[in-house]
């Protein structure tokens, strides 16, 4: 089927030119070997993968264009909601609780309303058109099975990802929601790139303290330093 994944064949899974000697090392070394012999037996076995193009993310943004940084952890897991980016969802599916918050925190700081439904709905693709690199750090999950396939190897090639954008990339926004995108901070060249941290926007925190993602204003602020940065630049 169209909404999932068909095969472990990185040949099929094509990303920016920027990002190919990085992906093409990773599925050459060992942790890709790995992760494709297990993507292949999970197959193999009947396992409904989900999304069928886990590097879409590489592939909307090239590095050379990244602006901003959202990390996620793992795809959304039930039918027909991944499409390959982070907190996004393919057009016509309901807008999951997380992606409402962030809509919601958008529209709070930035008086952006929220996109019609069902056209383009929850859809983030235009945000990746746009430099905004919408990572996962696992690409991959089974079907109603959170986090099924974490610590399966996806996660040494996404960190490559973060450490390339934080050493070549120009500078760039990071937005990193809750504890497991945070655990990547010290990836990230601080003195480079602008790091912002708040709760993830899952209703479970995005109202708690110490840092309540409802009215972190991270929007605005990555607006007004991409503000700042173009103007030193002139």
């Amino acid at each position: 089927m169209a909404d999932q994944l068909q095969g472990a064949d990185p040949a099929a899974w094509s990303v920016a030119p920027g990002w190919q000697g990085l992906t093409d090392h990773f599925f050459a070394s060992d942790a890709g070997q790995g992760l494709l012999a297990f993507l292949g037996q999970r197959l193999e076995a009947g396992a409904v993968i989900f999304p069928p193009q886990p590097l879409r993310a590489l592939q909307l943004t090239p590095p050379e264009e990244v602006r901003v940084v959202i990390l996620g952890q793992d795809p959304y897991h039930g039918r027909g909601q991944a499409e390959g980016l982070a907190f996004s969802v393919a057009p016509g599916v309901a807008f999951p609780p997380s992606l409402r918050n962030i809509f919601k925190e958008l529209h709070r700081d930035l008086g952006t309303p929220p996109p019609a439904f069902p056209q383009p709905g929850g859809s983030l693709v235009k945000w990746a058109q746009k430099g905004v690199l919408l990572l996962n750090t696992c690409l991959t999950v089974e079907e109603g099975q959170p986090a099924s396939h974490s610590g399966k190897g996806w996660e040494v090639l996404t960190d490559a990802v973060i450490r390339q954008v934080s050493q070549e990339a120009q500078p760039a926004v990071f937005m990193l929601w809750g504890a497991h995108a945070q655990s990547k901070r010290a990836l990230i060249d601080a003195s480079r790139h602008l790091v912002l941290v708040a709760n993830h926007p899952s209703p479970l925190s995005a109202l708690r303290p110490p840092a309540p993602f409802i009215g972190c204003g991270h929007f605005s602020r990555a607006r007004d330093w991409r503000d700042q940065l173009v103007g030193s630049e002139k």
